[in-house]
């Protein structure tokens, strides 16, 4: 085996191509994702008599609001997940993805794969 004294400075093409299929497979996941939260927060498309009902339902009412609450917050995590892999695509475009933004080296691919979002090496992550 070879050892390496240079990290390589940047990902090849081949390796930024695989990458960017994970993201817009990831992508296409997480807007999926996204709809259902969306759909359970805004109360779905039943418009039936549930919503109207004179009876005393406090507890249940209680519970609808705080679904509706966490659905809310989950879809908002949901669209900055997708935004920021959206953002992982533009890098990728100009050939910057997978370098850490405080380092300057090149983010380990195992860590890209599971978190292809990443902007930080677990080097500068462990600093913060």
């Amino acid at each position: 085996m070879i050892e390496q004294s240079k990290q390589k400075e940047y990902y090849s093409d081949n390796d930024l191509a695989e990458f960017k299929k994970l993201i817009l497979d990831k992508i296409e996941k997480a807007q999926k994702q996204l709809q259902l939260y969306e759909d359970a927060y805004k109360n779905g498309s039943s418009n039936d008599t549930e919503d109207t009902a004179p009876t005393f339902k406090s507890f249940d009412d209680g519970s609808n609001t705080l679904s509706k609450e966490a659905n809310s917050q989950l879809a908002i995590r949901q669209g900055k997940f997708i935004r920021d892999l959206k953002n992982a695509l533009i890098r990728i475009e100009n050939k910057t993805y997978g370098i850490c933004r405080v380092t300057g080296k090149l983010i380990r691919k195992e860590r890209l794969i599971l978190v292809p979002h990443a902007t930080l090496s677990i080097e500068a992550k462990n600093k913060q």
